[in-house]
């Protein structure tokens, strides 16, 4: 598949987990995107877009058993169900556009785009850069993982779940909006030398659609790549929507989407991702409402048809 390939419409595929949180919210936040109108926006939008419905849901759930890696079973369950519904319906020519749940489901994302495209890539617009196995912490919570068991590390079956250790190429990765603040040395010393691409939160600011240009420079155009976006890329502050918040960062939703809609928009873009929303936040439907907004003028729109 070369990059023009990837115009399919779209397909929502809802992710109802919190399996692999540090607690339970994130799994309503499918439900919580239809019923504030997800769907009918996008169209009106001009976005083709149709419902293939959620994957099974898994809730959070205290693991006292696996203390460094907590509700693993779970979190490779759910993973696996979505790299299985990702592959089918990239191998039918559509866009999935996977609705979390914690951060762990783009694990699924990537391995079920690389079982049709071996050379698949990834666009990381995230608050964190989740790589838990350079961590202190020693929570054992898999939400904070994602890119250090798609670089090849940690638990097995989520490491190998794309067919091959390493699922994804560090020179496939570009990764933008981190928190500098939630990143060590280590980690950059890390990344840097798996040749990722690697921006922060005030690069971002600065200029979101020069910054988001050069992630898709690192990519290199040729293969398609999955787009994650994390909403705690956003400063607490101004959306108060993640289920891990991020103060103070800077970052205002007005900038990710600026990101967002360049990454988007490329033609090799094969999917996208969105991660960490917890409804719990938002009594009054606010906070949704205004990043359905935002959403809203990432996506573009189809071509009319003639």
């Amino acid at each position: 598949m070369n990059a023009t390939q990837g115009s399919g419409d779209w397909v929502m595929i809802g992710v109802p987990t919190s399996a692999g949180a540090h607690h339970a919210g994130q799994d309503r936040a499918p439900a919580a995107l239809r019923a504030a109108g997800l769907i009918d926006r996008l169209q009106a939008a001009g976005v083709r877009i149709s419902d293939a419905g959620d994957v099974p849901a898994s809730v959070f759930a205290v693991d006292h058993d696996h203390p460094r890696a907590r509700n693993v079973a779970a979190v490779v369950a759910v993973a696996r169900a979505v790299a299985g519904a990702v592959e089918r319906e990239v191998a039918a020519g559509r866009r999935p556009l996977v609705v979390g749940g914690d951060c762990t489901i783009t694990i699924g994302v990537v391995a079920g785009l690389r079982r049709v495209h071996p050379n698949v890539g990834l666009a990381y617009l995230d608050g964190d850069a989740d790589l838990g196995g350079l961590s202190t912490d020693g929570s054992g919570i898999l939400d904070s993982t994602g890119i250090w068991h798609m670089l090849g590390n940690g638990e097995p079956q989520l490491a190998n779940l794309g067919g091959a250790i390493p699922m994804l190429d560090g020179s496939r990765l570009a990764m933008l909006g981190c928190d500098p603040r939630e990143q060590t040395e280590a980690g950059r010393a890390f990344l840097a030398s798996k040749g990722v691409s690697f921006s922060e939160g005030p690069e971002l600011v600065a200029d979101p659609e020069a910054t988001a240009r050069r992630a898709l420079a690192a990519l290199g155009g040729r293969y398609p790549f999955v787009v994650h976006f994390d909403v705690d890329v956003v400063d607490s502050g101004d959306l108060p929507l993640g289920n891990f918040p991020h103060y103070g960062s800077g970052v205002g939703l007005a900038d990710a989407a600026r990101s967002l809609r360049v990454l988007v928009a490329d033609p090799a873009c094969a999917a996208l991702v969105l991660t960490e929303i917890n409804p719990s936040y938002d009594a009054d439907g606010s906070q949704l409402d205004r990043y359905l907004a935002a959403l809203t003028t990432a996506l573009p729109a189809a071509p009319a048809l003639t």
